[in-house]
């Protein structure tokens, strides 16, 4: 009778007729799956970053709108070589804390939830950006509004949340604010700086840019591994 109790001690049944399997601990499974897949969303986050970052600073590089000194200048793409790690690396972030947020507040994202809706909500960021390169405008207050319309226009359209409009313009003013300094300690520069070191517009393109990878993120974070992961979002 004893070794039919620790048996039945040592071994976790599932059901009646189904294979026993031995008992595990109750958050082991959790805390794996957890990693697991905070990783993979983290690394595709960095990959996005690190190749939307490649590509628009190419435009902007190209149309002299910022300029890296010479001995910065280490990769194809004329870009400094620290651009794409910071811009992957603030996706990443940006990307796991949106879901995390969401799940918190406990208001889950459920505004066009589809990875088509995702696409395109890139494709205006990217062309936010190329506005704000190319596009001549007639001065650059009337730039700066235009960018601002369009940036707000885009959370309106993908995206519509609270959190997301407040995180998307608390992380665009601490990104100025980290771009003021860069830029006041010589990393780079702008041509036409019209607000202290930076161009006036470039706060829009950070929420934009913010708005875009937390849709991302949300998207990713449907494909969570379990409802307790504090990091993953509602279906």
């Amino acid at each position: 009778m004893s070794d039919s109790k620790v048996t039945s001690g040592q071994q976790q049944w599932s059901g009646s007729g189904q294979t026993p399997r031995p008992a595990r601990g109750p958050y082991i499974s959790v805390i794996t799956n957890r990693t697991t897949n905070l990783l993979i969303r983290g690394a595709m986050l960095f990959s996005v970053g690190v190749f939307l970052a490649l590509v628009l600073n190419l435009l902007q590089v190209q149309r002299n709108v910022t300029l890296f000194p010479p001995d910065v200048i280490s990769s194809i793409f004329s870009s400094a070589w620290w651009v794409p790690p910071c811009c992957g690396t603030a996706s990443a972030l940006i990307g796991l804390l949106y879901p995390c947020i969401d799940s918190r507040l406990g208001e889950p994202h459920k505004f066009k939830r589809e990875w088509s809706s995702v696409m395109r909500c890139v494709a205006v960021f990217v062309g936010i950006n190329h506005a704000s390169a190319k596009v001549d405008f007639a001065n650059n207050v009337q730039l700066s509004l235009t960018l601002a319309a369009l940036s707000i226009g885009l959370w309106w359209t993908f995206d519509r949340s609270r959190s997301g409009f407040g995180l998307g313009v608390s992380i665009a003013l601490l990104a100025t604010l980290a771009t003021q300094l860069l830029v006041y300690n010589g990393v780079f520069q702008y041509t036409s700086p019209d607000f202290l070191y930076i161009r006036s517009w470039l706060p829009c393109i950070f929420f934009a840019g913010v708005i875009t990878m937390g849709n991302i993120g949300r998207q990713l974070a449907l494909s969570r591994c379990r409802p307790s992961c504090a990091l993953c979002s509602e279906d």
